[in-house]
């Protein structure tokens, strides 16, 4: 096995299956990043969503994708031309992952690729016991979603976050108060008519407890480009404190709790949500 794999497995102690492919994937993610880094990616786009809080900033859930967005509209922006080094990148470390993009908006701007790799004979490569492989269907693929928004909102700003696994390298983020606007778009607009993506109202709770400021303005870009506000007119923390109410009170949340549980080490931490729940702590909402 790849001794930076072995220092990169060491964090983490697996239990059984389900633990393995979480802790597979996560890997897999941060050697995507790093292959990124080295084509020069993020001198064009910057991290977001749940897997950057997550591997950047301690989100204590796994999470599946990795999300970007462009610094600027690129609407000729090609995300299969960096095919060949996120490959290369995970061939160094001894993985065999095939990457299959789409160049063809399916999402409005959204361009969308897919890692995927035969999960048993992955884990089995880094050292996995055979009793866990065996737990595991035959012909099973990994598959990591990779998503650029090629038409960003204006108004967020960026940082650089350092990585040291598996090799030192950097990631270029969007800050705090900017993915949690993210966040909150996703919250209030998702468009799902049967599913409630629980994830989005527990990374809610995380942002609360720990990062609680929610810069605004962007937020509003976000509405205005969804045709969920309407432009010119300033969204103010009391009209966006109702539109959070209103979604509070139609979300489905024994849904939503079933729905982010596999993502989570322990199920208690859903085990208070209530509407009430969700209404008093939004009031602790900062906004930036």
């Amino acid at each position: 096995m790849n001794e930076a794999i072995a220092r990169m497995l060491a964090r983490y102690q697996p239990r059984h299956a389900g633990d393995y492919i979480d802790v597979l994937r996560e890997i897999l993610q941060e050697i995507a990043l790093l292959g990124l880094w080295r084509a020069k990616f993020f001198e064009k786009a910057a991290f977001y969503g749940g897997t950057s809080l997550r591997i950047l900033y301690r989100l204590d859930r796994f999470s599946e994708d990795l999300d970007f967005s462009l610094l600027s509209p690129t609407p000729d922006f090609k995300i299969s031309k960096y095919s060949n080094a996120l490959v290369k990148e995970m061939e160094s470390f001894g993985f065999d992952v095939a990457m299959e993009a789409k160049d063809t908006p399916s999402a409005g701007s959204i361009q969308s690729a897919f890692l995927k790799t035969n999960t048993v004979s992955q884990l089995l490569s880094i050292g996995t016991a055979k009793e866990i492989g065996e737990a595991i269907p035959h012909g099973k693929l990994l598959k990591i979603k990779l998503e650029v928004d090629t038409d960003p909102p204006p108004g967020f700003a960026t940082e650089t976050k350092y990585l040291l696994q598996p090799i030192p390298f950097a990631v270029r983020t969007y800050t705090l108060p900017d993915l949690f606007a993210g966040k909150m778009h996703a919250i209030l607009c998702r468009r799902w008519k049967t599913r409630v993506k629980g994830r989005d109202w527990y990374d809610l709770v995380w942002f609360i407890a720990n990062h609680p400021q929610l810069r605004l303005s962007h937020l509003e870009k976000r509405l205005v480009q969804t045709g969920d506000w309407q432009a010119g007119e300033p969204l103010n923390p009391e009209a966006l404190m109702e539109k959070l109410a209103d979604t509070i009170n139609q979300v489905d949340l024994e849904k939503a709790s079933r729905e982010v549980a596999p993502f989570l080490k322990d199920g208690e931490k859903t085990a208070v949500w209530s509407r009430e729940f969700f209404q008093e702590i939004s009031k602790k909402i900062e906004f930036v």
